[in-house]
């Protein structure tokens, strides 16, 4: 099998997939995509996320070569940034990985996050017939949101009020820096000393600027954490639990 993926710069990120694509006549058919092993991909404000891409295709003759592009809307078209690696998964089947850089450098604005990605695939049999996709599969990339979280005072009384502050932001791809993602519900939750379960206590929403505070009744040794649950622009986030020592 010959790969035809040149060198080059990637700069996207994403989260999920899966359309099936359209074929010529007695052609390959792709069986199968798969983006970053099937997780989601977000991107923060700087820093650079490698992810891959699996194409699986099939044609009685057997796959020959095949190529892989990563695309959003017409202006972002990347071939994979080291190249693909085919393997015969039968004497009829094949799979291509390749990789993919991602960084801010390639998305100008958020609204990147808002428009589907696209994995454009074209394959070739062994006995020479074609086939060509701009839409092997579609994604979508995520901007990474960040929880943080505070309880006090630390130690607090049994039964004396605690309140717990934070802030809920996500990446600004503009700026490259992280920003305040106000008017957003976001979970309190509690997990007791020498448990391993968080379970939610009240669901506030995020003010100006992301800033989260909200005031309970410390009952027991424990950490406390905020967690959000994402929505299609941006990513899920947890904070780290902070541990209350309750005297």
């Amino acid at each position: 099998m010959r790969s035809l993926a040149a060198v080059s710069s990637g700069a996207l990120a994403l989260s999920v997939f899966a359309v099936p694509a359209v074929h010529a006549d007695d052609g390959p058919v792709i069986t199968d995509v798969v983006v970053n092993g099937g997780a989601a991909l977000a991107l923060g404000p700087t820093a650079a996320k490698t992810f891959k891409v699996s194409v699986t295709a099939r044609h009685s003759s057997g796959i020959d070569k095949m190529t892989i592009h990563v695309s959003l809307a017409s202006f972002f078209d990347r071939q994979s940034d080291r190249g693909l690696t085919c393997a015969a998964v039968s004497a009829t089947t094949s799979t291509c990985t390749g990789s993919w850089t991602v960084d801010t450098g390639g998305v100008y604005d958020n609204g990147a996050a808002d428009d589907p990605w696209y994995v454009r695939t074209s394959v070739w049999a062994d006995d020479a017939s074609f086939m060509n996709t701009n839409t092997a599969a579609t994604f979508t990339v995520r901007r990474l949101a960040t929880l943080s979280v505070n309880a006090a005072p630390e130690p607090v009384r049994k039964n004396a009020k605690l309140t717990v502050t934070g802030k809920l932001a996500r990446a600004d791809w503009k700026t490259r820096k992280n920003a305040g993602y106000s008017g957003r519900s976001v979970k309190l939750q509690f997990r007791k000393k020498g448990t391993d379960t968080y379970s939610t206590v009240k669901t506030v929403s995020s003010g100006s600027g992301g800033a989260l505070k909200t005031t309970v009744k410390a009952t027991t040794d424990g950490y406390w954490r905020w967690t959000f649950g994402g929505n299609g622009t941006t990513s899920a986030a947890k904070a780290t639990g902070d541990y209350v020592d309750v005297r």
